[in-house]
């Protein structure tokens, strides 16, 4: 018979897009770690848990947007992550669709 159509969220999705822009930027500036980034999401109003996260994190990773250096800080062992050239590549593009956006949504241009 018929599929049932699932409803569409878009500010969920914008979210969700979003977070992944904080993510990459952040990467691009300085490495950075989980728990720091969950702290930075949060300054904007991005509650997201570790069970979002790091899942996020470990995929952007495994696609090779970011890279992981892991480091001893006072006997615990801390990723860090930064962006990757690939990374940079893809930030830089979507750099260009939020600016075009931007000028469209908000500038009316």
């Amino acid at each position: 018979m018929g599929q049932l159509m699932k409803s569409i969220n878009p500010l969920r999705r914008f979210q969700k897009g979003s977070i992944l822009v904080h993510i990459l930027y952040h990467g691009s500036k300085e490495p950075f770690y989980g728990s720091w980034l969950k702290l930075e999401l949060g300054k904007h109003g991005y509650n997201i848990s570790d069970g979002t996260l790091y899942p996020w994190l470990n995929r952007l990773t495994y696609s090779g947007l970011l890279s992981l250096e892991k480091k001893n800080v006072r006997g615990k062992i801390r990723k860090y992550y930064s962006i990757t050239e690939e990374g940079k590549n893809h930030f830089e593009k979507i750099k260009e669709y939020l600016k075009e956006l931007y000028d469209e949504v908000i500038k009316g241009i």
